[in-house]
This record gives structure tokens, sequence and C-alpha cells, in this order.
């Protein structure tokens, strides 16, 4: 996979044709250009082809639109480094051959007269220091790989005056930019305010005509000699020289003129969009305050190693994952969990990347790098998001290859035909036919739908819900069954013990479950609160679904769940509780039981009945304990259908006997055995973005929070994305048949076919932008 930035690319008629262009090149499997996010990506069918690849799209983009920079996004990072005290060139040519064949390196650059060598790499910095030097070792000694010295960021304000000259500066590169265009308006003007003589209004017109649309003409002919016909460039030139031989003048200059002014403010609008939208992302910290013995040196986020040690100031942003060893503060959080409600934090306590510290200074050990951070991971899964179109995007697009041939194909037989048959004269159709031409550009629809769903997507990641992409976001509105583990998704699964039977009962039972990793099993271990000796109990083993098993001063010793006592031939025990019991056996024996206590949500109540009203036909709970627990939950929250005493795998049949049956599945689970069933439902939810990497890399939305309820968010904002995409795909086709219609019967003007083209889009596109408001 190649992933490429168009830099400046607003075209959405252009993106498409680079899209198309691209995916024809030999060696090329797929590719796909967002116009929201400037991005292209490039599946490659052969990887040895990669460079030719990227060169023959840069032309391609460089063809269709000039002022494109195209340039590579690396997945790998670079990292520079000196070879200080290597001063023999056959030792360096060896050094640079062994790491051109290290497989963590997929490229290098290295000077031996400067000692530079710069390498791209997955790996971080600190990893490939040591890789290198391993490897100069077995060539060299006494060279030392040092790190490139990092440089202190300065960050400067603008005062006023800096602030009025960078405005004035604007202004004056906006006049430069767009100066033909504006002599040429000043031309036309002057021809309609002043009187000019009859010899010289052609001529002058002209003129206007060639400075106002010299560019889209000159980048229509380059499409026709490629055989491409059916872009806006094309449509507007062939319109305006139309009116130009049927005599009218002013119409085809005023018409360009229009269409220049509107294209200038669709890609102002473009541009303002996708900047309003990425801004709500703006969650990486510029810098970190990183510890160097008795200083502070301001570096980058992404050279953080674990273990270094940094500060963060009231007003800063949490550079990376980390564990406060100093300090007493307030953090805000609500770009990561979208809530408002500042968080309090103290030494021992874990923060996340993103949050901005209010009060006082902290100092935080590094337990993650930039990569591996929440930040990186929230910016990553959003970005990618939009590269899975949804089933509304992928048909527009198809749409509008098809759309803007019919028009044109009506547009020649509206002005051929009904003069042949004796319906009035050649030159009133052909004036008809050039309004047609000028309504058939579908870039309402190709630019509106896209930045709709990306703008969906940003507002979903504001409040804390991260969805995977548009294609996700648009399925939720279909969801009819909702489908939630019990343990740490509807309960808190904070678990304690409330009561213990028997005299050593919590002794035995804490021997075992120290072994363990299961909140069950750690809560007895915490209420037991003596030291235990690791290898007290020997041969354990873990009985999927029922317990533990071990070997405790030569007797088998069983701690578990019913199942556990009666596949073991346990006698003896009751479950006469509702609530979860573990059971404890030694030597053949039944020992005594310890009740464990779980808290529902208080978020959890009512979301059943808020489900139904959002279109929810079955609400289903899955669980591993026991029926009367279960049942318990279930009817506290209102839930439609329950299946308990499941094992892991029995969790993933329930779902896919739910989805034989027709239904639309949601699943909602936040532990590492839940990621089969999260992949396999219709929509994997993952509850808490701090919970399990599995079910996170699993899952197609994401819950930073352990609220449930963000389930309603992502639905509100899903429902209100379709509703903004339909409008526009409703009043963008409505308009344009609208006027199709009225300059088939001679009522539109070019004005007006202007306005249906260049103004649709551009209020398509303002529409689009209220979905950040949600």
């Amino acid at each position: 996979m190649v992933e490429l930035r168009l830099e400046g690319l607003c075209c959405a008629g252009c993106a498409s044709k680079i899209e198309s262009l691209v995916g024809k090149l030999e060696g090329v499997s797929s590719s796909s250009v967002n116009l929201a996010l400037e991005k292209m990506e490039i599946g490659l069918g052969d990887k040895s082809k990669r460079y030719e690849i990227i060169d023959e799209t840069k032309k391609i983009v460089s063809e269709l639109e000039p002022d494109v920079k195209v340039y590579q996004i690396s997945k790998t990072k670079e990292h520079t480094f000196y070879l200080n005290g290597l001063n023999c060139s056959s030792c360096a040519s060896k050094i640079e051959g062994i790491l051109l064949k290290n497989d963590k390196i997929s490229d290098l650059n290295f000077s031996f007269a400067t000692k530079k060598l710069i390498v791209e790499s997955k790996e971080e910095k600190s990893i490939m220091r040591k890789v290198i030097q391993l490897i100069v070792d077995s060539v060299e000694d006494g060279v030392e790989v040092s790190e490139e010295k990092l440089l202190e960021t300065s960050r400067t304000s603008l005062n006023d005056g800096a602030l009025s000259t960078q405005k004035e500066n604007k202004l004056v590169k906006i006049i430069k930019d767009n100066l033909r265009t504006i002599v040429g308006a000043a031309i036309v003007f002057t021809l309609i305010l002043l009187s000019v003589p009859e010899n010289m209004r052609i001529p002058l017109y002209l003129l206007a005509y060639i400075l106002i649309g010299g560019d889209v003409a000159k980048r229509a002919f380059k499409n026709i000699a490629r055989g491409q016909l059916f872009d806006e460039n094309f449509l507007m030139t062939i319109a305006t020289i139309g009116a130009f031989l049927l005599g009218e003048y002013n119409e085809a200059v005023m018409v360009m003129l229009f269409f220049k002014v509107g294209e200038g403010f669709q890609d102002y609008a473009v541009d303002k969009s996708r900047r309003s939208i990425t801004s709500l992302l703006n969650i990486k910290a510029e810098y970190a305050n990183l510890m160097v013995g008795d200083q502070i040196k301001r570096v980058e986020p992404e050279v953080l190693s674990v273990g270094d040690i940094v500060t963060v100031k009231a007003g800063e942003r949490v550079p990376v994952d980390g564990k406060i060893i100093k300090g007493i503060s307030t953090l805000d959080t609500s770009a990561l969990t979208g809530e408002s409600v500042p968080r309090s934090v103290e030494t021992g306590d874990s923060i996340l990347s993103g949050a901005i510290n209010i009060d006082k200074v902290l100092t935080v050990e590094v337990t993650k790098t930039f990569s591996n951070s929440t930040v990186a991971r929230i910016l990553d899964m959003v970005e990618n998001a939009t590269g899975k179109k949804a089933k509304t995007e992928q048909f527009i697009t198809k749409f509008a290859k098809v759309y803007t041939p019919i028009v044109v194909i009506s547009a020649v037989l509206l002005g051929i035909l009904p003069p042949l048959l004796g319906f009035g004269e050649f030159s009133d159709w052909i004036s008809r036919a050039l309004i047609f031409l000028v309504i058939s550009c579908p870039c309402a629809l190709v630019l509106s739908v896209p930045l709709g769903f990306f703008g969906g997507l940003g507002s979903a990641s504001r409040k804390g819900v991260l969805v995977k992409g548009g294609n996700y976001l648009e399925a939720l509105n279909s969801i009819d069954t909702f489908v939630f583990d019990k343990t740490g998704t509807l309960t808190r699964g904070n678990f304690v013990v409330a009561k213990v039977e028997g005299d050593r009962t919590l002794e035995l039972a804490a021997q075992l479950e120290q072994h363990s990793n299961h909140p069950i099993a750690q809560s007895v271990v915490k209420y037991y609160g003596k030291d235990l000796l690791a290898d007290s109990v020997s041969d354990v083993k873990e009985v999927a679904g029922q317990g533990l098993q071990g070997n405790y001063d030569g007797k088998i010793l069983l701690v578990g769940n019913s199942r556990l006592m009666d596949n073991s031939g346990i006698k003896g025990y009751t479950n006469d509780t509702t609530g979860t019991i573990v059971h404890v056996a030694y030597d053949g024996s039944y020992i005594g039981a310890i009740y464990i206590a779980d808290e529902i949500k208080s978020d959890a109540y009512g979301l059943s009945d808020k489900l139904r009203s959002h279109g929810a036909k079955d609400i289903v709970m899955l669980t591993g304990d026991q029926s009367e627990i279960a049942d318990k939950v279930a009817k506290e929250l209102k839930i439609d259908t329950v299946f308990s005493e499941l094992l892991p795998q029995d969790k993933l049949i329930h779902v896919e006997k739910l989805i034989d049956e027709g239904r639309k599945v949601l699943f909602v689970g936040d532990g590492i055995n839940d990621a089969p069933v999260l992949a396999r439902a219709d929509i994997g939810v993952a509850m808490g973005g701090i919970g399990s990497d599995a079910a996170i890399e699993a899952a197609d939305i994401v819950l930073m929070t352990d609220e449930p309820t963000k389930i309603l968010e992502a639905k509100y904002v899903a429902k209100k994305t379709r509703r903004i995409v339909i409008q526009n795909i409703v009043f963008a086709l409505g308009v344009k048949i609208f006027f199709l219609t009225l300059g088939a019967i001679g009522i539109a003007t070019m004005y007006e076919a202007i306005f249906a083209d260049v103004g649709v889009a551009l209020i398509a596109i303002l529409n689009s932008m209220r979905v950040l408001r949600i």
C-alpha cells in the first residue's frame, strides 16, 4: 500500500479521474482518493513497480491539476544518526551493505564524508540505535552511534503588527494569484457601463474571456487530447465558446467570470470545511518537556522513550501516555472522551496523551511511546476511517460517472433534434443545449457527500466515539438488534467480596487465584490481603468457563463455579443466592464459598428504552454468569433476551445465529474474549478506549469511556449525518432537474445555469458543515 498526500486538491471531478487513471496503471491493484483529507491510497499488485507507480501518479496529477503538490506519506519513521569515529571507507561500505539487508530497515541514506546515517524504519529510534550499534560493532571497533542533536523548539506569538502584516500579505497573494481574472472583470464591466465603439467591443470581450477563462480552456483542451471530455473545464469551455459563436459575448464572459468566482468560493468552502473537521482532532501535543538531568529540553513527542521523565505544565497537553510520579492536578479529557467534567489526578495515576493539564505542574513517567499512545491511535483510526466509504458515497461516485455523460448527450440531442424536426431555429436550441452543459457537472454531490460523512466521523470523535469508517457510521442507521456483553459493559466489573463461608475458604482460594488475571480472581486476592508465595501451588491450569485447578501441598485444589464442582465430582455445595459464587474444594471435599458482588452501571439504566425509541427491535445480553444473576440484571435493565452460562466461543455462536436470521446486529464488549464476536457482528463496538487492545483492533467503533449510552450518541450522529447527506442529494438533484427543465423549454439563462452548478455545490458544502455542530 502506498499513501500519497495530494495537497491543494479541491476538484471533485479531478479526484475521480486521478483515482480512475491510477487504477489502470500496471502493477496497481486498487486506488482510492479521499478529497476531504487530500489523501490517496494505492494498492500494489506488483511491489517492484512501487517507485514507477508513484512517479506515474505524480505525472497524472500534474497533468490534471498542475498546482496540486504530491508527496508520499510514509508509514515508517525517519531516524538520523551519526557514526562518530568511523574513518574506514571500506568498513563504511560493509556497514551500509549489512544495514540494507536488515529487515527492520526499509531504506537508508549514508554519507561517509559527514558520517551521517538516515534510516527509515517502523521501529522506534531507541530500538534502531541499538540495532545499528550492534551491526557497527561487528565491523569496526570504537565507532559510536549517536542520535541527531535535538533542537529547541521556539514558540512565538504574533503581535498586532505581525498579524496585520500577515493579513496584508495574504491579500496581496490573492490579488497576485487572480490578477488576470481581476483585469478581465474590469474590462467586462467597462464594456457594460461605458459606451465603447462597436468595432472594439468584440476584441475586448475576447481579451476579457482569455484573461478570465484562459486557464479553464487550456485545461479543457489538454483533457480532450487525453480523451477525457466530461469534466467541468470542458463543459464550461464548450458552453461559453458556443455562446460566443451565437453572438452572446456578454453572457459568455460573465458566465466564465461567475464560474471562476464561484469556483474560488467553492475551494474556500471545501478548505474551511476540511480545516474545521480536522481541528476537532487537534489533540496532539506540539512538544514535550523532557527532563535531562536537572534541565528541561523541549522535544517532539515522537522521540520520547518508555521510562523518560517529562513535565506537563498548566495549559499544556500531555504528550504521551504515562504515569504521574509527582504532582496533583485536574485534567481536561473532553477531546478524548467527550466528557466536559475535569478529572482529578494525583501521584500514581495513569494519564492519557491528548488531555490538557488545567492546574499545576505534573511530573510524568512515559509508559508508552508516541506511536502506541492514545493520541496516535485516535488520529490513525479517524484518518484511516475516511478510506472506508459509505454505500451512499460509493453510489454517488458511480452515479456521477453516469450522470454527466447522459446530460451531455441529452444536450447534444436537444441542440440538434428539435430544429431538424422543425421546432424553431438552431441558434435557440443550441443556446438551450449550452445551458444543459453548464448544469451537468455533478460537483455538488461529489463534494458534499464525502464531506458530510467526514464531518460525521469528526463530530463523533469529539464526543468520544471513534467510528472506523463512513460505512459503519451509515450502517448504524439500519441496526435492529443490540447485543451486549454483561461484565464490564453493563456492569462495572469492579468485583468485591461480599461474604465468605468456610474456615479455610479464603486462604485456599487466594493461593490459587493469584495465578489468574480475571477481575474476580484479583478481587479475592485483594480481599485476602496477605502475602502469598507464587510457588505454593503447582500444575495450575485454567478450565475454560469454569475456574482454576492446581496442586497445593500434594493435593488437588479447585476454585470455580458450580460446573467445575459437578465435573470434578464435588458434592455438598449450594447455589441458593443470586450473585456470583466462587466455590472452593480441596482434596475431593467441598470447603466453602465466596460470594462476589458486581454493580450495574448507573449509565445502563434506561438504555433499553432509549434504544427502542431509536428503532431497536431486540436487546440481547450474553454472559458467562449463572442464569439467576443474568436474569436479575436483565430484569433491572429491561433487556429482552438473555443467554447465560456461556463459554467464550458460545457468544460467537449466538451472534452468528442472530445474523443468520437476517438481523442487523451490533455487539458491544470490552474484553479480549470478545474480539471474535466484535469482528463477526455487523458492527462491533469496543467499550473503553483504554481497554483490551485486541478488542479495539477487532471493533468497528471504539467508545473512549465505559458508558454504554455513548451508543446513543453514535446513533444520533449517524442519524443526523444521514439526514444532511440526503438533504444534499435531494437538493442538488432537485435544483439541477428543475433548471434542466427550465433550460429545455427556454426559460433558464446562463446565469441561472451557473447557480445550478457552482451555487448549488457551495450551498451543499456549507450544509455539510452543519454536521460539525451536532
